[in-house]
């Protein structure tokens, strides 16, 4: 009875706390999955600018909740991280904390990489070397922080610290990588280790929250990524709902699933992309792998719903030349149906907005939009917004929030 109790509060926590209309408030919007409902029309004149900023480097995206928008971002070339406030009309400066971090260097950047979360009025980052940090959203005080990797004594992953925190009622959940503690959760109020679990080795995907068809609210779940396997974990005490084994091993960088109804997409650049469907009976809930595409394989684009029943996938191929591009499949058999080839070089952060409609960024800072049929993707307008980029952008109230190397930069799109 408690544990139902206390599983009802938690969900009721998390439909309270993504209730806020038009924000864009972590990883891959409200619902975590690159979705938006407003509507875009297409443009004739490049999208005006409302504000610019300029911030440090990072391939963090920007969050945007109560009127805000937040970037994490290297503080200069220091071994140093700064979380940023700003007015998201204005783009007037409001607030930031600087906070030292263990020394990281890679030829992809210094990071950080993951994409903060707001909930319950704080947010909540972590840093390319596993400096997790809470801090109040409009004084920018900074509550706790722990450095999560040092205090558990495990080695920094080869492209850093890439899970966007993901807040389910009291805990913040995150994956590490390390003996026992491959996905750990701490408390949202103190920062205190509420659990910690399993033994495999982290990638580089962000999880999400989960309930399968059939499930009721209670018995919603949190969806990992490991190096071995899809886990659905009960956020409360990490217990295992449901796993499936992946028919690949994504030590490598691998792309936040997407869940459609009873099918998870999860994929990994080196090994491609898997369908798992799941259901639910009186025996419990049992997954099925449904198709697997070892030809087509994604870096760390995460892919969105494009209609009924279809996926749209940031692939990647590295020869003859690098190349990224939009591939719609048929989420039920993997079937294409249709491609948009250079998409981008290595990168591509698509939104799905309202009337199957798509907003893509390419990594040379290209802002596209297309139309996307059941056979065919037109493009509909196209404009330069920022400098180069490999981050996805946030989207919420007409508003369009980019990142480059040096700048954050607010755009106005044409809505009705």
């Amino acid at each position: 009875m408690l544990r139902s109790t206390l599983l009802t509060v938690s969900v009721a926590l998390v439909a309270i706390n993504a209730a806020s209309a038009g924000d864009w408030p972590q990883w891959l919007g409200p619902a975590r999955n690159g979705s938006s409902t407003e509507k875009v029309e297409a443009w004739t004149d490049p999208p005006a600018v409302v504000w610019r900023q300029s911030i440090g480097s990072g391939y963090s995206s920007p969050v945007v909740a109560g009127g805000r928008a937040f970037v994490h971002a290297r503080a200069g070339q220091l071994q140093e991280e700064e979380v940023v406030a700003f007015d998201a009309v204005t783009g007037k400066e409001l607030w930031r904390d600087k906070s030292p971090r263990a020394t990281y260097n890679s030829v992809l950047g210094g990071g950080p990489a993951a994409t903060p979360t707001v909930a319950w009025n704080k947010i909540f980052s972590y840093g390319i070397s596993g400096l997790l940090s809470c801090h109040d959203v409009e004084t920018g005080k900074r509550l706790w922080q722990r450095d999560v990797y040092r205090e558990l004594n495990v080695s920094i992953p080869r492209y850093g610290v890439c899970c966007s925190p993901l807040v389910i009622g009291s805990h913040v959940l995150v994956s590490v990588g390390g003996k026992d503690s491959a996905i750990v959760a701490v408390d949202a109020q103190t920062g205190e280790v509420a659990w910690k679990a399993f033994d495999e080795p982290a990638t580089t995907a962000s999880p999400i929250l989960y309930r399968a068809p059939g499930q009721d609210a209670t018995e919603q779940t949190a969806l990992f990524v490991t190096s071995l396997r899809l886990l659905a974990i009960d956020p409360l005490d990490g217990h295992i709902g449901w796993e499936a084994p992946q028919i690949f091993k994504p030590s490598g960088p691998a792309p936040t699933p997407l869940a459609i109804g009873d099918i998870v997409i999860t994929s990994n650049s080196n090994d491609g992309t898997a369908a798992t469907r799941i259901t639910q009976s009186t025996e419990g809930v049992r997954s099925e792998q449904l198709w697997t595409k070892k030809e087509i394989g994604g870096y760390f684009s995460s892919g969105v719903r494009c209609g009924d029943d279809k996926v749209c996938l940031v692939t990647n191929v590295l020869q003859p030349i690098p190349s990224a591009s939009l591939r719609c499949l048929d989420i039920r058999t993997g079937e294409e149906q249709w491609t948009v080839s250079g998409a981008g070089y290595f990168h591509a952060g698509v939104i799905q907005v309202a009337d199957n409609r798509l907003l893509v960024l390419d990594d040379g800072g290209t802002l596209k939009l297309y139309e996307a049929g059941d056979k065919k993707c037109t493009q509909l307008a196209k404009a330069p917004v920022c400098g180069g980029t490999l981050v996805t952008p946030a989207f919420a109230n007409g508003l369009l929030y980019a990142r480059d190397g040096a700048e954050l930069i607010c755009v106005r799109l044409e809505t009705p």
